[in-house]
């Protein structure tokens, strides 16, 4: 019974893995991204990617991280006592396979189409009642359509765009805008759209991601 215990409080942790990998697919994460970030979450292992920063800036996504590390916390001190106590009767097997029960249960529920789209409009709204601006990423801020983009563009030695300001180059009717200009060490952002451009600059634009192809495609 001991030994039974175990492994179905090990399919417990392997199904909360993937409940909480289809709640940060919710949120608008790749599902790899997601399944790797909670199982590092989840066994505490500290692995660091720039990945890790799209858990941390989301506040939704953070609280669901907290979960994981004390669950996962948790989940090590009871098969440690599983095991050092493979010899008594004690282990509340079925108390614990009906928890698992509930578990698959739920999480069939969660991968249902028609659930992940309530749970993504659910996520997304809630960002937008309960949250300041600054405190969400920016493709929740910034990115509200499908074509929405953040893009740096590098100035050339031999590009046509030097000597040339922003406004010279984008009309008032293309959905694009300046955000600001590095040059250097220095970020330009007043009078930034009647700044020369010289070469070695680099353009941080915002808007339709087709036309700014267009617009930059020889920059």
């Amino acid at each position: 019974m001991g030994i039974l215990f175990i492994f179905i409080y090990l399919f417990i942790v392997f199904t909360v893995i993937e409940i909480n990998t289809s709640i940060f697919v919710a949120t608008g994460l790749d599902r790899k991204i997601a399944r790797f970030q909670v199982i590092s979450m989840l066994t505490g292992t500290g692995f660091t990617t720039g990945e890790s920063e799209l858990i941390i800036d989301h506040p939704v996504r953070r609280r669901l991280g907290a979960f994981l590390i004390l669950f996962g916390a948790f989940s090590l001190a009871v098969i440690i006592s599983a095991i050092s106590n493979l010899l008594t009767d004690n282990f509340y097997t079925m108390e614990i396979a009906y928890i698992a029960g509930g578990l698959v249960a739920l999480l069939f529920v969660l991968k249902a189409p028609v659930v992940q789209r309530m749970m993504s409009k659910k996520m997304k709204s809630k960002l937008k009642e309960n949250y300041e601006l600054a405190d969400l990423p920016i493709s929740d801020v910034l990115l509200m359509d499908e074509d929405d983009e953040v893009r740096e563009i590098a100035i050339k030695e031999d590009s046509p765009f030097a000597d040339r300001t922003f406004n010279e180059i984008v009309k008032k009717t293309d959905d694009v805008m300046l955000l600001f200009i590095k040059r250097g060490e220095i970020n330009i952002r007043k009078k930034a759209h009647d700044t020369k451009l010289e070469p070695g600059d680099t353009l941080f634009l915002y808007g339709n991601n087709p036309r700014i192809k267009v617009l930059f495609e020889n920059a």
